[in-house]
């Protein structure tokens, strides 16, 4: 009982330090719409729309967008999705506008905080709780999965795995940038999670197994009303209920009942949703939606989408490159299916994450299972359910990014960890067996973390430049040089950061410092017109003419079609 007590309280110490780092990646986290008052972001709205009685947000539509001819067109609607507007990804359908993300997250969070506090939570630390609730779910079902199965398994060991899970779910990346976008997915993985640790439940409590099971269907009931690609992972809610364990008939039918009730009444919620925002219970308004690419003629879902998705989410190398922090943008190998949008950031996780690759571990344990007893098989059953019906879904989908692979990523992670503990307790007996296996996971799960880092960095430092583009365009240019000083601290050699550094600083009236950084810009990219031209413009207003009209004359040679229309220097 002392090891179990002193287990559990390592692993509650590292749930609490895991979550008290994604709240504070939170804290420092401006999104790039910058909104000074939680109220004004699009899941209030919702709440507030709720409150009055309705299911559209209680937003106003901008007379321009409702007399544009067609309004989906995204040239057209271009200057309603930006600043100040912050139209961007909802759904506008009979003259309002609604979130055409699930709805969930507003009634689990937002609105029962806006009732007890009479205040308005941001978007981001809703990320981060929904991370930390979804990490300590998983963290709970590890430890129990860990102290029943794997005996010879330490706990330092299981500790080590335990951490590691809250890097393989990609929260830290997904953390960089915490806005409406990241709401639904991150309350996604909190609420399967708690699924997955109410299966684990029931199937160690015969006695309560159909109150566990009605749990655990609520809850991908829900996760399904925050992101509706997580509905085909609910079957693992059918593990139990199948699972041999002495029970009759008339016991399994009220266990059926139990799996079926939760997750059908969720789902005619969802319908009677869609039939008020979109007069059709099976429209999630996707068609409708304001963004970058038309979405009312987009072809969402397609067989053909699913090869090209499979190899970019799993197998798709990082792009490398010898500048700090090393990763580069998308490396395309693969053409682009016909009606797919332009990928976003996804990387292949198995090449960026190699400890993944020890899922493999765990499915040979499924099928020789002694290792681990026979119990394992159901646990590990809802585990791979959960990882197929997500990645399935995303799979036939017609846009990829980063933020989309967290869908998968945590039952892909804890199949991975399953398959360390599978590994370390089968090679036990033979300790020069154990130490390969152990530098094998451990070389892996440094290059994982070195992966991850890396990328989070990568993510950190793109965020931290559009929020300062935003300050910029709202003349707050002392906040945009505090904004892009940041994004250079973490990608020193990204030069369009530097090159709008420059400006920032010029119009906060800093002009040697900016002439600093504009000649610091040249440097990073001698062959940009434009970091001349800014170069050549402060200069000038230094007084310093002669090396301002060379500055020009590089400018004009690199671009002979800006000499006709070169303005006056920047402001």
């Amino acid at each position: 009982m002392k090891r179990l007590s002193r287990s559990g309280l390592v692993f509650a110490a590292i749930g609490l330090l895991v979550a008290g780092g994604y709240l504070r990646m939170a804290a420092t986290n401006v999104t790039e719409w910058g909104q000074a008052d939680a109220r004004d972001e699009d899941y209030n709205l919702l709440v507030e729309g709720f409150q009055d009685g309705h299911v559209h947000l209680r937003k106003e539509v901008p007379p321009g967008l409702a007399r544009l001819a067609d309004p989906f067109d995204p040239a057209a609607n271009a200057v309603y999705r930006a600043i100040p507007y912050s139209l961007d990804d909802l759904s506008y359908y009979g003259g309002r506008l609604y979130l055409y993300f699930g709805a969930v997250p507003a009634l689990l969070l937002f609105w029962p905080w806006a009732a007890l506090t009479g205040d308005y939570l941001f978007q981001r630390t809703a990320v981060a709780v929904f991370c930390s609730a979804g990490f300590l779910a998983s963290l709970a079902f590890l430890h129990g999965l860990w102290r029943r199965h794997f005996p010879r398994v330490g706990t330092p060991v299981a500790a080590v795995l335990a951490v590691a899970l809250g890097g393989l779910t990609s929260a830290p990346i997904l953390l960089q940038k915490a806005d409406v976008w990241e709401v639904p997915i991150a309350c996604g993985y909190a609420l399967t999670m708690a699924a997955l640790w109410a299966v684990g439940r029931a199937l160690v409590s015969p006695r309560h197994r159909g109150s566990w099971i009605a749990a655990a269907s609520l809850a991908m009931g829900l996760a399904a009303g925050s992101r509706p690609s997580l509905l085909f992972g609910a079957a693992l809610v059918l593990i139990p209920v199948a699972w041999p364990g002495g029970a009759d008939g008339r016991q399994r039918a009220r266990w059926l009942l139990c799996a079926a009730l939760p997750l059908g009444l969720c789902g005619l919620a969802i319908l009677a949703y869609n039939q008020a925002r979109f007069s059709g219970p099976l429209d999630f308004g996707e068609h409708y939606q304001l963004g970058l690419y038309r979405q009312d003629n987009a072809r969402h879902f397609s067989a053909g989408y699913l090869a090209y998705n499979c190899w970019v989410y799993f197998l798709q190398p990082l792009s490398w490159n010898g500048h700090f922090p090393f990763v580069g943008g998308f490396l395309n190998l693969w053409p682009v299916p016909e009606g797919h949008a332009a990928p976003e950031d996804p990387f292949g996780v198995l090449t960026t994450l190699p400890l993944l690759g020890w899922a493999g571990a765990a499915l040979a344990l499924a099928r020789r299972p002694a290792e681990g007893g026979a119990g394992l098989r159901p646990i590990l059953g809802a585990v791979g359910l959960l990882f197929l019906g997500t990645a399935g879904t995303l799979c036939l989908f017609y846009g990829n990014c980063s933020r989309y692979e967290m869908d998968f990523l945590p039952a892909l992670g804890l199949l991975s960890v399953i398959g360390v503990l599978a590994a370390e307790q089968a090679s036990a007996p033979r300790p020069a067996t154990r130490r390969r296996v152990r530098a094998g996971w451990i070389l892996c799960g440094a290059a994982s973390a070195v992966s991850l880092g890396l990328l989070s960095l990568d993510h950190y430092a793109d965020q931290r430049f559009r929020v300062g583009n935003m300050l910029m365009g709202r003349g707050r240019f002392s906040g945009a040089v505090t904004e892009y000083e940041r994004a250079l601290w973490a990608h020193p050699d990204f030069s369009d950061a530097s090159g709008n550094l420059g400006a920032a600083l010029l119009r906060a009236g800093r002009l040697p410092e900016a002439i600093a950084r504009d000649e610091a810009t040249v440097r990073l990219a001698p062959a940009s017109a434009g970091a001349h031209y800014n170069l050549a413009g402060a200069l000038r207003m230094a007084g310093r003419q002669e090396a301002a009209a060379a500055e020009y004359a590089e400018a004009f040679r690199l671009r002979p079609d800006l000499a006709p229309r070169a303005g006056p220097p920047r402001p």
